[in-house]
């Protein structure tokens, strides 16, 4: 049976923790093919995530393996039992980019989201009208049904990710809330969101004010998005050529330090909620 031809991110990551697996138990690929009763091209696939595995292939190499580690098996068998169900980003699939399909799929896979921005307001709390600007302002300049379907997704993944509660601790730096992508109105109305947001169940907004000295790069607007267990987390950034996403220990062990760093630096929420409304004002007054 010829494997997939592009696996996604957390089917190739499913498949390196077979492969991990498999190096903890000290096997070859050949080895373990021939104590499974399968071939070395079958490990092979698997392990780059090109061949599908069941939930009983799954159990069958823990068992060989000698994998004791519960959780990471039942974490790898909820990314099978993902996959079977299928995703509302596969409507979009040949239409967007990869990119826009992989975050929602990490966002599905997620237990709670962890977000930098420095430039511009989290994807998951943009308004239409103010993600509509962003689009529009793309370069070279996008046609206008592409603008619509990217808005449509972006409110799309709004919506499944409260419709699952997902918790989402959100950094912001000042300048992002001043940042101009859009008329006095539209930004007046994305911080009026923001503060409503802000005050929702299981969303945490920081802001980090233009005087803190422990920043990231300004560059590195980031998602890290934290798994059923650590070793399923994910991070995803924002770059000039798209999204980039890491999933090895030590760029993971990076980012968590980053976000200690952030957590020590910003301001508390009842501040950066007083913060926001101050900036709203201000627009508003500019507008009147």
């Amino acid at each position: 049976m010829p494997g997939r031809q592009n696996p996604t991110l957390r089917q190739r990551r499913l498949g390196a923790e077979l492969r991990r697996m498999r190096e903890q138990a000290g096997l070859s690929g050949s080895q373990l093919a021939r104590l499974l009763g399968a071939t070395s091209a079958y490990v092979a696939q698997a392990e780059n995530g090109k061949a599908s595995v069941s939930m009983e292939r799954l159990h069958a190499i823990a068992a060989t393996c000698m994998c004791a580690n519960q959780p990471l098996i039942d974490a790898l068998l909820d990314i099978i039992a993902d996959r079977e169900k299928g995703g509302w980003w596969e409507e979009y699939r040949g239409v967007l980019s990869t990119d826009f399909l992989e975050v929602a799929e990490l966002e599905r896979g997620a237990e709670h989201l962890v977000t930098y921005t420095s430039t511009f307001m989290p994807g998951l709390l943009q308004t239409d009208a103010y993600a509509r600007s962003l689009f529009a302002q793309a370069h070279p300049p996008l046609a206008q049904q592409q603008v619509d379907l990217r808005v449509r997704f972006r409110m799309q993944r709004q919506e499944a990710a409260r419709a699952r509660g997902l918790p989402n601790s959100v950094y912001i730096h000042e300048a992002a809330l001043r940042m101009r992508f859009c008329g006095s109105r539209i930004l007046a109305d994305q911080l009026d969101s923001l503060i409503v947001d802000s005050e929702r169940p299981g969303t945490s907004i920081r802001v980090l004010p233009f005087d803190s000295d422990a920043l990231p790069s300004p560059s590195e607007n980031f998602t890290y998005m934290a798994g059923p267990i650590s070793e399923l987390d994910f991070a995803q950034m924002d770059t000039g050529h798209g999204g980039q996403v890491f999933d090895a220990p030590a760029h993971l062990a990076r980012f968590r330090a980053i976000i200690a760093r952030l957590g020590s630096s910003a301001l508390p929420e009842r501040e950066s909620r007083e913060l926001i409304r101050s900036i709203k004002g201000k627009v508003e007054d500019k507008h009147a």
